[in-house]
C-alpha cells in the first residue's frame, strides 16, 4: 500500500471510530514529587472482579514513560464545565511545572496523584499490565479507591472529533 492510500484508511478509520462518543478524563500521575496529567478518552472498565480500568496511552507521548514507571495513578473524569482542563492537559509541548497550578484538585488519598475537584467520578489505580497496542500502551490497573463526588453533573462528551452536550 502506498504511502497515500495509508493516509486514506488512516483518515478513514478515525472517522468510523469517532463515530462511537466516549466520556473525557484526565490520568494523572506522581513521579519524583513532580505531577503528570494527560487527557484521554481511551479509557474503559474492564472487570468487576477484580476491579479493572484501562487507559490507552500514545507512546511517544512524554506521559508515556512516567504512567509506567510510576505504576500507579489516577483518573478522574470530568464533567461538561471542564471542557478547558481537557484542552490543556491535551496540549502538547505545554510545560511541565506547576502544570496543575490553578486546577482545584486533591491528592488520591491512596497513590497520591492528582484527583481533579468537581470531577463526576474519580477512580485511583495500581497497574497490573502493560500491553502493546500498536503506536499505544494499553495500561491495565486494578482500582484501588473510587469516589463519585458529583453523580449529577453532566459529562464531557466527545463525538466525531468534537466535544458535545447530552440532549
Amino acid at each position: 500500500m502506498d504511502d497515500e492510500a495509508v493516509e486514506l484508511r488512516r483518515a478513514a478509520f478515525r472517522r468510523a471510530v469517532g463515530r462511537f462518543a466516549t466520556g473525557v478524563a484526565i490520568v494523572t500521575t506522581v513521579v519524583d514529587g513532580t505531577d503528570h496529567a494527560m487527557t484521554v478518552n481511551a479509557f474503559t472498565s474492564v472487570s468487576l472482579d477484580p476491579l479493572l480500568v484501562l487507559v490507552c496511552v500514545e507512546k511517544v507521548a512524554r506521559f508515556h514513560e512516567w504512567v509506567v514507571d510510576a505504576g500507579q495513578w489516577a483518573v478522574s473524569v470530568l464533567p461538561d464545565h471542564m471542557r478547558d482542563a481537557s484542552q490543556w492537559f491535551a496540549t502538547r509541548g505545554r510545560m511541565l511545572d506547576g502544570q496543575l497550578q490553578g486546577w482545584d484538585h486533591v491528592r488520591g488519598p491512596v497513590t497520591g496523584a492528582p484527583v481533579f475537584a468537581g470531577a463526576v467520578a474519580a477512580l485511583e489505580c495500581r497497574t497490573t499490565a502493560v500491553h502493546d497496542g500498536g503506536d499505544h500502551s494499553i495500561i491495565v490497573g486494578e482500582v484501588v479507591s473510587l469516589d463519585v463526588p458529583d453523580a449529577c453533573a453532566p459529562p464531557l462528551l466527545f463525538y466525531e472529533g468534537r466535544y458535545r452536550e447530552l440532549a
